[in-house]
């Protein structure tokens, strides 16, 4: 569990929801519900739009019963003589074939027989002439059976219409190449046929029904269908294939469905349910002849000559308009000249049963990249990549239609690559803003708020595990506190109560100027400066805080007192001791795998804590290292102290006392103290004790009057010293001074050796 734990931790948990967000996504489209069908589809008419068939010369003709027809000869339907008249007259004109875009599934009621059964009040002999007459329907299937004249049937779309006596139907000439292909093809549980006549007199039968998409645009059409289980050819290729001889025609197939149809000796390119994407051109008005100018012979002679011609309308009334890709309706009969202009041209639009494959391993590529990638990736990166990546694919996609009429879906995997990328967006932005947060929990009590924010917006500033940096150390410890502590031996709530106030305050002085809170250690507190984040002025902000540190307190102990002075109680004030340093440290998570604090290491902090012990020997508040003071001498009121060797270190160290800020340091007096102080140390360290002591006194004035900070002890540590040389080791150092009057340093490392040995 553990290795799990690593491996998911190191792989992301965004990245891993994401490949099930992938996943998903490519189910999705092996489902291809209708809503991502659509999308799909409108995506390929827009492609057409953009690029509509070139309209080029084809053999193809549309003989329009017109909305001109229509008020010339008459409202339909038209007698079935004018229509024999219309095939007659198309033939003469050079017609090679004719195919009927209409069906005549009822008798013509304008016959003579009928006219005469519908008058029963004509004279017999009137009657008895309109009776022996031949009907329309004979006449206009006399006038079919003489050419090649194609009749169509029109299916009934869904079971629903299914009727109780089925017609029988003729079936055509066909063979199979491949496995049967009657699985595949779309089927049509009705037939809707013309009268008997027709249907024997027709030299060939062909379905116009065409079935629209789910949104209802007519994008693909069936060449060949199941009607009540016979094969059947559709309008437009039982046309090429009567115009061509009225040959058998073949369907190919394998075990994934259908691969084309063969008619007229050429192998169409089919769907797998035999259907066909037509690349649709503008509508274009030089295919259609009108039927009255037909009828009239004012057709011209060059119109119909050696063409194949269909018969329908685009007469407005009559309704015959289907939506297309094109984004208008068009007549159904121009549809279907239309599909048999792409067949003779070689148009028809492409979509081999490889296009699934390709599309989901394009969205599995694109998916992953963006898995991988969006985490590295900048917002600004994120978009241009995303951008050109899908830019590429769009552009791809539509070169493949443009060039080889192949259609490539160009929007699921875009869709589903924005997708991806929103998620890969979203689930970093929750993952930052929980780093935020754990930033926030693990360092907003311990550092500044304004570091905390810019914690919290550059997490990567953040290197957990350990870092080399220049820090500075505080150390603070509270002097005395066994005695504040007993007089709270009864009231201990009282001193918890006192210890969170005055903790609260060292607290707020450190992330004031920027601290970083490294622990509290009873009434001790560890700060350090210059991390997490880069903090360039790390020791003046370190030497500020600790100066503020002492001046709340002060305020703390005034508080404390006028309480005392109300309740009876003895005040004891807290007096704070500090120590700060600075030099390198390692600085980052220590600890064991279960508990660990971000902390720092290394012999500046050691320095640092030694420091802090060296305030009460001096009388001095704040003792600094000399890295700290040296940065800061020309801004700050510093001064020196000693020069000791702390416990654990065999290189001595140079201590400096901090007693105020930049207005201090101008002060008059405070320099005319600085001075003494030197002079004090230069006498002292050439033992010339007279001039030392001398000096000293004149420091405990300046102090007192002052109010420096200096206390007694640091006075009295190099009285004491002086009166330790003058009666323990005089003779020796005179004859130092007989024996070696050059060697001024040496003498300098005697009293240095004597004092580092008091020090001890």
């Amino acid at each position: 569990m553990k290795k799990l734990g690593g491996l998911l931790q190191k792989i992301g948990v965004s990245r891993i929801l994401a490949l099930g967000v992938l996943t998903l996504l490519i189910a999705l489209r092996i489902a291809d519900p209708s809503l991502v069908l659509s999308v799909r589809n409108q995506s390929f008419d827009f492609f057409q739009r953009i690029k509509p068939r070139d309209i080029t010369p084809q053999p193809i003709a549309i003989i329009d019963i017109d909305d001109r027809s229509l008020a010339e000869i008459g409202q339909w339907p038209w007698p079935r003589t004018k229509l024999a008249e219309l095939v007659q007259k198309a033939h003469g004109n050079g017609a090679v074939a004719i195919a009927f875009d209409i069906v005549f599934s009822e008798y013509d009621r304008l016959s003579p027989s009928q006219f005469a059964e519908d008058l029963p009040n004509l004279p017999k002999g009137i009657k008895s002439i309109l009776e022996k007459l031949p009907s329309n329907d004979e006449v206009f299937a006399d006038t079919v059976s003489q050419g090649r004249v194609i009749v169509g049937q029109t299916s009934i779309r869904s079971s629903s219409g299914n009727r109780e006596i089925k017609q029988d139907i003729k079936d055509t000439q066909h063979a199979f190449l491949g496995p049967d292909p009657k699985p595949f093809l779309q089927k049509f549980p009705d037939m809707v046929l013309n009268v008997p006549e027709l249907e024997n007199a027709a030299s060939g039968h062909g379905v116009f029904t065409i079935r629209p998409d789910p949104d209802g645009i007519y994008r693909r059409i069936p060449l060949v269908m199941m009607v009540q289980d016979r094969i059947r050819l559709a309008l437009s290729t039982e046309l090429l294939r009567i115009a061509t001889g009225g040959k058998a025609f073949a369907i190919k197939s394998n075990e994934a469905g259908i691969d084309g149809l063969v008619v007229a000796r050429q192998l169409i390119e089919t769907e797998s349910d035999g259907t066909v994407w037509p690349h649709f051109s503008n509508s274009d008005e030089k295919r259609f002849i009108s039927a009255v100018d037909i009828l009239n012979g004012k057709a011209p002679a060059e119109a119909l000559r050696g063409k194949l011609a269909f018969v329908g309308t685009s007469a407005i009334g009559l309704e015959d308009y289907r939506p297309t890709p094109m984004g208008v309706s068009m007549a159904g009969v121009e549809i279907h000249a239309q599909v048999l202009e792409n067949i003779l041209g070689k148009t028809l639009l492409k979509r081999p049963n490889y296009s699934i494959a390709v599309e989901l391993t394009v969205v599995a590529v694109l998916g992953l990249l963006v898995i991988i990638l969006v985490p590295y990736l900048g917002a600004l990166w994120t978009v241009v990549t995303a951008f050109l990546l899908l830019l590429g694919y769009a552009g791809g996609s539509f070169y493949l239609f443009y060039n080889q009429g192949q259609l490539l879906d160009p929007t699921f995997p875009i869709i589903s690559t924005l997708l991806l990328i929103m998620f890969m967006a979203t689930a970093n932005y929750i993952r930052e803003e929980q780093e935020r947060q754990q930033i926030r929990g693990a360092f907003g009590q311990y550092v500044s708020p304004d570091l905390v924010d810019q914690l919290s917006d550059n997490p990567d500033q953040l290197q957990l595990g350990g870092e080399k940096r220049e820090l500075t150390l505080l150390f603070s410890d509270v002097r005395g506190f066994t005695t504040i502590s007993e007089s709270f031996k009864d009231d201990p709530e009282g001193l918890t109560i006192l210890m969170n106030k005055f903790l609260t305050v060292l607290s707020e002085a450190i992330l004031h100027h920027g601290g970083t809170i490294d622990k509290f250690m009873g009434d001790a507190v560890m700060a350090f400066w210059n991390a997490p984040l880069d903090h360039p002025n790390h020791i003046e902000s370190g030497c500020r805080a600790a100066m503020k540190m002492l001046a709340d307190v002060d305020e703390l102990n005034a508080q404390r007192s006028e309480e005392a002075k109300k309740t009876g109680k003895i005040h004891y004030p807290i007096n704070v001791g500090v120590g700060l340093n600075s030099g390198p440290c390692v600085v980052g998570n220590m600890g064991s795998d279960n508990r660990f604090d971000y902390t720092a290491l290394g012999d500046t902090v050691n320095l640092a804590s030694r420091l802090e012990g060296q305030s009460k020997p001096y009388g001095v508040s704040i003792v600094l290292g000399s890295a700290t003071a040296q940065p800061v001498e020309e801004t700050l009121a510093i001064m020196e102290l000693d020069l000791i060797r702390v416990k654990g270190k065999t290189e001595p160290e140079r201590i400096y006392g901090l007693f105020g800020d930049e207005t201090m340091k101008q002060d008059a007096q405070f320099q005319k103290a600085m001075e003494t102080n030197k002079l004090m140390l230069d006498t002292y360290r050439d033992q010339k004790w007279a001039d030392a002591l001398k000096h000293l006194d004149t420091l405990s004035i300046i102090n007192e009057e002052l109010g420096l900070g200096l206390s007694i002890a640091y006075l009295d540590i190099y009285k004491t010293r002086i009166d330790d040389f003058k009666a323990t080791h005089q003779k020796e150092i005179g004859m130092a001074f007989t024996q070696r009057p050059a060697n001024r340093h040496w003498v300098r490392c005697l009293s240095l050796s004597q004092s580092l040995t008091l020090r001890s």
